[in-house]
């Protein structure tokens, strides 16, 4: 089991940039790949960006590349994902997510990822 917690997240006018974190607790961090996901009001939850165990392997979302940055610290037991050139589209709950499975590919389902933080709002104002 891995406990997920994120923070970073808040208010931001469209330009500019946040970083969010996601501490984890629990088992070893680093055998659980790692992605995030978000929420828009009305809208599915939906992938954003994918990290590997090691962190050597990044996949992100059409909406992400160029702009978000995915990383993993496993010797803080923590995740981030840093996001640059915001847009008011970006506004959303954002969700890190965690799985054991050694995923070869991209993986952009919920069910793939078996635990969940509790998510962080994200608002970037026009």
């Amino acid at each position: 089991q891995v406990q997920l917690v994120e923070s970073g997240g808040g208010l931001v006018q469209a330009g500019g940039s946040l970083r969010l974190s996601c501490a984890a607790s629990g088992r070893a961090f680093r055998i659980y790949q790692m992605a995030w996901f978000r929420q828009a009001p009305g809208k599915e939850r939906e992938f954003v960006a994918q990290i590997s165990q090691s962190g050597g392997t990044t996949y992100y979302a059409e909406s992400a590349k160029g702009r978000f940055t995915i990383s993993r610290d496993n010797t803080k037991n923590t995740g981030y994902l840093q996001m640059n050139s915001l847009k008011p589209e970006d506004t959303a709950v954002y969700y890190c997510a965690a799985d054991r499975t050694w995923y070869s590919d991209i993986r952009r389902g919920i069910n793939d990822y078996d635990f969940w933080g509790q998510g962080i709002q994200v608002t970037v104002s026009s």
